[in-house]
């Protein structure tokens, strides 16, 4: 008689769950006089193909990353997320 094995429910493994926590830690900095909005995005979340912004080079999928956007825009919070651009977290960081 063949027994069957129940699977226990995965949980998932505490690095993943600290990478999505990080990855909706938005934070507010300002550089050259403007606040921006810097969200990180995981090497998990990272699906699609950008090209950064400081570099010109492609953010491929599977780069952890960051999408900032302009926080004190005068056009507006919405027109301010529809301008938001993917970066590299270095890139940014040397920007």
């Amino acid at each position: 008689m063949a027994r069957s094995r129940k699977r226990r429910p995965t949980r998932p493994e505490a690095e993943d769950s600290l990478d999505r926590l990080l990855a909706s830690w938005k934070r507010t900095e300002v550089r050259r006089g403007a606040e921006w909005t810097v969200q990180p995005v995981s090497a998990v979340q990272a699906q699609k193909e950008y090209t950064c912004p400081g570099c010109g080079r492609s953010v491929t999928p599977g780069t952890a990353h960051l999408v900032v956007w302009r926080a004190d825009g005068v056009l507006g919070d919405a027109a301010d997320l529809a301008a938001r651009r993917h970066w590299h977290t270095h890139c940014w960081r040397i920007a």
